[in-house]
């Protein structure tokens, strides 16, 4: 049942600082600027919610604290209340419009990730009617490792960022897009029927629009536009026509550029991180050694080196 009551606070993670409404403290990590997704790391001490119902679905994964436990505490979704079980690996998740309070017994580290419901519908578009997309409700009191793995992933990536950020993102919110329309819609998505990857045509356009974009921040959804399929159709294509995952086959080819510029240029490793796609030296430094075996500045002595003995 959806609540339409009015008095109910409205959260919409879309806005800045949403959920300063319900918690005591800011959040100490949020993502910015992730297209249809939107992650918070919170530390709070013990507390209780207002009702509350969201625009979006939401996820919600308490995390262990430096003594290897979760805080206690009990949640209400759509008027079915509930104490929580709250492992290492339990998962609530809270679907778009209905009614939803907790409350935390102790001091709490917990990730929430918002996700616009388009993006079930994106996803499921090859699979089911979007108008029979349902997400149902989840206590935190059942584990999903799977889940549990993509939320503390998006967590780093909001910390941290670094190379292929939106292209990381993309794969990872298309595969969790996967994940519940598989396991906790009241509609199960009919089976992929096999297929032999990408056309040899559309593969080209990809690779094509690929090199001639290394130096730009690429996107799932702009590559899936080229082969005019779903995202998560693409990303499966792709791996089975190349093997990789676009995120691998693009740092492949940074990483070959960044190699072709290092022989053949005399431009700075700074310039060459920039020409070959990185978002820096360091950026690029790092995945260099560790999939070359040795720096860009190592990578140099030794095309010196030879050009003496010759």
């Amino acid at each position: 049942m959806r609540n339409q009551n009015s008095s109910v606070k409205l959260l919409d993670y879309c806005q800045k600082r949403a959920s300063d409404q319900i918690v005591p403290n800011p959040a100490v990590v949020s993502s910015s600027g992730w297209d249809g997704v939107h992650l918070e790391f919170h530390q709070q001490p013990t507390f209780a919610t207002d009702e509350h119902h969201h625009t979006m679905h939401v996820l919600a994964c308490g995390l262990v604290d430096s003594s290897n436990r979760t805080a206690s505490g009990a949640r209400s979704l759509d008027g079915k209340r509930s104490k929580e079980r709250r492992g290492s690996e339990d998962i609530a998740i809270i679907p778009a419009g209905i009614t939803h309070a907790c409350s935390w017994d102790a001091p709490a580290q917990f990730i929430v990730l918002a996700i616009e419901p388009t993006l079930l519908k994106t996803v499921g578009q090859d699979w089911i009617d979007s108008d029979q997309i349902e997400l149902l409700p989840r206590f935190m009191s059942q584990s999903d490792r799977f889940i549990r793995s993509i939320l503390t992933t998006l967590k780093e990536e909001a910390e941290t960022g670094g190379l292929g950020g939106h292209l990381l993102i993309d794969g990872l919110k298309t595969a969790l897009a996967v994940h519940l329309l598989r396991n906790y819609c009241a509609t199960c998505p009919q089976p992929l029927h096999h297929s032999n990857g990408l056309p040899q045509r559309t593969l080209a356009l990809v690779k094509d629009y690929i090199d001639s974009h290394l130096q730009q921040e690429l996107k799932l959804d702009d590559l899936a536009a080229i082969a005019q399929i779903s995202p998560y159709h693409f990303l499966r294509l792709f791996k089975q026509s190349m093997g990789v995952t676009p995120h691998q086959y693009i740092l492949q080819r940074r990483l070959n550029r960044a190699k072709y510029l290092l022989r053949s240029s005399e431009l700075s490793i700074v310039e060459i991180a920039a020409q070959a796609g990185f978002c820096d030296q360091s950026h690029l430094t790092r995945y260099f050694k560790r999939m070359i075996g040795v720096t860009p500045k190592q990578f140099l002595q030794s095309r010196s080196v030879t050009h003496k003995s010759l």
